[in-house]
């Protein structure tokens, strides 16, 4: 017989695990009340799915190539057309775009690149036979090479009778339904980036000059694609008649600067093979669809409806201070370790540090890329952020500062009044004053070199974009608020509970202006598939009043940027013990009150304890990642990742942080 207080202490660790369950347990939501799954919800008014084929066999479909198999092409098809989509035209899409017919509900453009020979003998006659229109985007140099020589896909011979020739691509185009668009003239190939050898896309990379260690400038790089775009745009000319519309841009990689170059010489579109829906509204950033794998029906039909679903985030922070070495042979251990660790975690971000803060403080002394304001420490983020996207398959966001620089000392920092009795405090960061037109020059200059130097898909605007209740006292910030209507003194715009706030809302909105500035200038050079992403306080979330603190409001953030990252950290926060979860839940209720918050936001917790030093236990960090999900948030990540030291444990936290689960041995 189980003695009485067994029992009784098995009764207390079911009560306990019981409401420990409870405790879990997601708010409960009246089905009449919940969202229709977004797979299941119409689409936005005029958008449309783009798919990327390429070759097409009957049979031994080759990978190098992306090849499908012409029976699973017929099958994609049967199942488009049985499933209510409606393959639309170049025109119909254009005619949408300037008032004209709306797209069909379910609207689907087909695109095939590179141009090979099984577009003609397979496609083509498909085309005819259903009526549906699709877009051939051939590279020109690969079908200007004479029969019977080979022809360099990707430093792989190919001979040239597996593209097909102009004379069929003319008497396509002369059909009506074959739109002929540029994937480029000679540009689908790699050229030399960065100086540890790395290959990139010469339609959007500047080439790297081993012998000067220098990088192309804006006008040879311009120059070298201009030529290439109107060879291409002439070719295409001449063979059909007409000029072409759509670009296509090598291996999906887009940039602003030669996207410049693609409307001067008048493209309608621009594709990439980015994630989601396209909008007749945002022509020259349209997502597609890549068809790779020689996928099934079932494969084809699940990646096709997820193109409705928001992505979702799961990020891994880091810091490159952790991986350089003055060592070169060490650096390049410590940097295949990180790909291979950000492989094992399953994460499909990395928010990665474009700067360096040796000393802790904060300031930016020095940045992992060249530029002309500051020293570079290495040329480090255009290897790194390149090899993450390629080998590691994931997004990856240059993570800035936006005003703490450590820039020449003449340039206005940020002031603050002293409070009254007291001596003003030292403020978190040293910062630039926003109010300054020099200060935000160089800084904008420093976010192009960025963007000149690196191909990355987002930017993580880090949480220094902050004014206290006593700041800016600068001249310049005291000279913006009189302009703006405002007393120019801190003393009399805190007077006034009023004018306090009206002053808060200015600054706020000043530091939003000008992170959204940046991100224009980084996107005119990178291109406008540029993500955007800001770290927001908790505080400013939780206590709308604390905005007058730091001057950083969470709808205001929702409404100006593509991802809203709050810092979830409750250690830093000072929460107490055992109060994590319910503080952790009070965060995610936030967002989720609000409509379609939570698919814009990306949690970030610690994965330190900046008190002490110390790591915070893998398996508690897990529990937090548990603890978001159930309440509801959907994107979610942590800071820092020590690669280094394995912190924190893959076993632990990838079978919550991974959409694939637990890694297997």
């Amino acid at each position: 017989m189980i003695p009485v207080f067994l029992r009784l202490l098995s009764l207390l660790a079911i009560a306990a695990l019981v409401s420990a369950c409870a405790s879990l347990a997601p708010p409960f939501v009246h089905p009449r009340d919940r969202a229709l799954p977004h797979a299941e919800r119409p689409w936005p008014a005029n958008s449309f799915v783009t798919v990327a084929y390429h070759d097409v066999q009957d049979a031994d479909v080759d990978a190098r190539y992306l090849a499908v198999r012409t029976e699973r092409l017929v099958a994609h098809f049967g199942w488009l057309r049985e499933n209510g989509y409606q393959p639309v035209s170049v025109d119909q899409i254009l005619a949408a775009r300037d008032g004209g017919t709306p797209l069909p509900p379910k609207a689907v453009l087909l695109t095939f690149d590179d141009g090979y020979r099984s577009f003609y003998d397979r496609v083509y006659p498909l085309l005819q036979a259903t009526g549906w229109p699709a877009v051939l985007a051939p590279v020109g140099a690969w079908l200007d090479a004479p029969a019977g020589q080979t022809v360099d896909f990707g430093g792989q011979p190919t001979p040239r009778e597996r593209f097909a020739t102009w004379a069929q691509v003319a008497e396509m185009a002369a059909s009506g339904l074959v739109e002929v668009g540029a994937h480029t003239n000679d540009l689908h190939q790699g050229v030399l980036a960065n100086p540890q050898g790395n290959l990139q896309p010469a339609a959007a990379a500047r080439r790297y000059d081993a012998a000067s260690a220098s990088y192309e400038g804006d006008e040879a790089f311009t120059a070298r694609v201009d030529a290439d775009v109107a060879a291409i745009t002439a070719r295409i000319r001449q063979v059909t008649g007409k000029a072409p519309r759509v670009w296509v841009w090598p291996y999906g990689t887009a940039s602003g600067t030669a996207l410049a170059v693609v409307k001067r010489h008048g493209y309608q579109m621009a594709v990439t093979l980015d994630e989601g829906l396209g909008h007749t509204g945002t022509l020259f950033n349209t997502p597609r669809l890549l068809v790779t794998g020689d996928p099934s029906v079932d494969q084809f039909a699940a990646a096709v409806v997820a193109t409705q679903e928001p992505r979702v985030l799961r990020v891994a922070h880091v810091d490159l201070d952790y991986l350089y070495d003055a060592a070169p042979a060490q650096q390049t251990r410590n940097f295949d370790h990180l790909v291979q660790r950000v492989q094992d975690l399953g994460v499909n971000t990395v928010f990665l540090q474009a700067f360096a803060d040796v000393q802790g403080d904060g300031t930016v002394h020095s940045v992992y890329f060249p530029n002309r304001w500051l020293p570079m420490r290495a040329d480090l983020f255009n290897r790194v952020a390149w090899q993450l996207r390629t080998r590691s398959r994931v997004a990856v966001y240059a993570w800035m500062p936006v005003l703490a620089f450590d820039l020449d000392p003449a340039l206005p920092r940020v002031q603050a009044l002293a409070p009254p009795g007291r001596t003003a405090a030292p403020g978190q960061y040293r910062r630039l004053s926003p109010f300054d037109a020099t200060a935000r020059a160089r800084i904008t200059d420093i976010y192009e070199d960025l963007a000149r130097s690196a191909w990355f898909d987002g930017v993580l605007f880090h949480d220094d974009a902050l004014l206290s209740d006593y700041e800016d006292a600068s001249p310049g910030a005291l000279a913006a608020y009189r302009q703006a209507g405002l007393p120019a003194s801190v003393a009399a715009l805190r007077a006034d509970p009023a004018m306090h706030q009206r002053w808060t809302r200015f600054k706020t909105r000043a530091l939003t202006d000008f992170t959204l500035h940046l991100a224009e200038r980084v996107r005119a050079i990178r291109g406008p598939q540029v993500k955007t992403a800001r770290n927001l306080f908790a505080m400013p979330m939780l206590a709308p009043e604390s905005e007058a603190w730091f001057a950083q409001n969470l709808d205001d953030f929702l409404a100006a940027y593509d991802w809203t990252a709050p810092m979830a950290m409750p250690l830093m926060e000072q929460v107490p013990e055992g109060e994590a979860d319910a503080w952790l839940d009070r965060v995610v209720d936030t967002i989720t009150r609000r409509p379609g918050a939570v698919e814009r936001t990306v949690f970030e917790l610690q994965a330190l304890d900046w008190r002490t030093g110390q790591p915070v236990a893998s398996e508690r960090l897990a529990h937090w990642m548990r603890r978001l999900q159930v309440r509801g948030a959907r994107s979610f990540g942590y800071y820092p990742d020590n690669f280094i030291s394995g912190h924190p444990a893959i076993p632990a936290v990838r079978p919550v942080l991974s959409n694939s689960g637990a890694l297997q041995p």
